[in-house]
Parts: C-alpha cells; structure tokens; sequence
C-alpha cells in the first residue's frame, strides 16, 4: 500500500519494483496536484483517490480499509525504501512470531524523528517508529487509529497498544536526487502526544507486572 501525494516523478518506478515483490498494489492518490494518480493506474495499480487532501496518516488508513486479508506493506511513494527486503519483513509475519515488522533504517535523516522515537521508547523498545517501511497483519491494520500529524512513534505505539508484537529488519534507505528534507516543525506537538501515549503504555505495563495474579 503506498500513500502518494504529487509523486508523478518517482511513483511508476516504485510501483514498477514492488510487482516483483507482492500481489496487490494500492496507491493511495492524496488529492495530488499532478498526474501521480493516473500514472499509478497506467502501472498497474489500483488507485483510490481523495478529493481533498486527508493528510499523510489518513491516506495510510483509508489504504488499509482497502487492502485484501493476508499481509500488508507500507512503502513511501518516493522510491527511498529497498523493496527487495520485502520478503525479510514479512517472514516473521507469516511464521507467527511478529504482527508488524519494520525497516529499520540505518540512518534516520531528521533530528525530530530520533527524539520522537527516543521519546516513544519510554513505553518500550520502539525502533525505527517513523518508518514508512513496514509490513502487517492486514486485520491489524484495519484496525488501528492512529492520531498525530505524523506517523512518527504513534503508529507503532498504537500497534503496541493492541498487545501486538513488533520486530525490525534493518535497511538501507536509497537516495532520491532532487528530495529535500524540510524542517518538521509539526514535531513538536506529535512529541508531546508521543509521550501522553508512552506513559500510558508504561503505567499499563506496571500495573499489569505489580498486580495481582
């Protein structure tokens, strides 16, 4: 499932790779100004498109709500991610031992991300929470809400919430030429949410470790 808004550069690559790795394609057209959505079709993908722009963490839930049962896979429109690891994230899946795992990136590119996740961490080992690389049960997905700006340290704590299991695979994020990354001034609200939510899990943990059996 990839969430697109105004990749008309980039997204027939992607779609064009991930044919190779999964049986169902679903783009997610955030109301793009440009010709993302139809080029997407042009690939071979099944496109949803928004008349209005529902934002980055909408657009992932309206994708979920769309896709088959089985396994789903997040990948960002804009080409970053290795999807040849594909199969590495959904192995533990399939075999039972995770419910979402995610790619791991070696290097997380903007300062906010790492505090987020640092900040996440308070509720437990979090990893890469601001990962748009990551593979699921498909009933798990359809499930979550996820609130915040951002997918940064929300979504796995929202996994996290629901007693699922969640492992990581390292990878190598690719270049892509022309991407600047913008200062997310949005973070400092979605770090403060980030905690609310991980002192909750936290206590929840506590109360669950101390109590009575």
């Amino acid at each position: 499932m990839v969430p697109a808004r105004n990749e008309s550069a980039r997204i027939g690559a992607t779609i064009a790779d991930l044919r190779r790795w999964v049986d169902e394609i679903v783009v997610v057209d955030d109301a793009s100004d440009d010709a993302t959505g139809s080029i997407a079709a042009a690939a071979g993908a099944t496109v949803i498109r928004s008349d209005g722009r529902l934002g980055y963490i909408s657009a992932v839930q309206r994708g979920f709500r769309a896709v088959s049962d089985g396994i789903v896979v997040t990948v960002d429109a804009d080409g970053e991610m290795p999807v040849e690891r594909i199969p590495e994230l959904v192995a533990p899946i399939a075999s039972g031992a995770a419910d979402m795992v995610q790619g791991h990136r070696s290097a997380v590119p903007r300062l906010s991300e790492r505090a987020v996740s640092a900040i996440a961490s308070i509720a437990g080992p979090v990893g890469d929470s601001g990962t748009g690389f990551r593979a699921l049960r498909a009933d798990l997905a359809r499930e979550l809400e996820i609130p915040g700006s951002c997918i940064c340290g929300t979504f796995t704590l929202s996994v996290m919430a629901r007693g699922a299991t969640v492992a990581e695979v390292a990878v190598e994020a690719r270049r892509v030429p022309g991407r600047r990354r913008r200062i997310a001034w949005n973070r400092l609200g979605q770090a403060l949410l980030v905690a609310r939510m991980a002192i909750r899990a936290r206590r929840r943990r506590v109360r669950v470790r101390t109590g009575p059996a």
